[in-house]
């Protein structure tokens, strides 16, 4: 029996549909360990992106880089805290209260995760 040759045409659809299946279960799957709405929100991802590439920052660091006000801050950490990805420290320093945050070993697997994904979506909108 003959082997049929694939056409460019079908190599084609078959690399789009992989890009579609890719697209759509990542959207879709909202019940999925891998969808993690929380950090979707622009305030928290600044927050996980921001700790992934510093051990700790304070409020005041993070306030001035997101460009946000101490209760939106305060707020959107408050969430990410109590879903183990992010640790609060409070302390004093001459009196000044100074609260300090860093990304947890949950969090750290969570963004990592979430940039998988959309690598992985990137890739697929550009049609490799």
């Amino acid at each position: 029996m003959a082997k049929r040759a694939v056409s460019k045409a079908d190599e084609h659809e078959a690399a789009r549909l992989s890009r579609l299946r890719t697209v759509s279960t990542y959207v879709a799957d909202k019940d999925s360990k891998d969808f993690d709405r929380l950090i979707y929100e622009r305030v928290r991802l600044g927050i996980m992106s921001a700790l992934s590439v510093n051990e700790s920052m304070t409020f005041n660091e993070l306030k001035q880089l997101l460009r946000t006000s101490d209760g939106n801050l305060s707020a959107h950490g408050r969430k990410l805290e109590e879903a183990g990805y992010i640790a609060c420290r409070k302390s004093f320093a001459a009196r000044v209260p100074k609260t300090e945050y860093s990304l947890t070993a949950k969090g750290r697997r969570v963004f990592e995760r979430y940039l998988s994904h959309m690598e992985a979506l990137i890739e697929a909108a550009r049609g490799r």
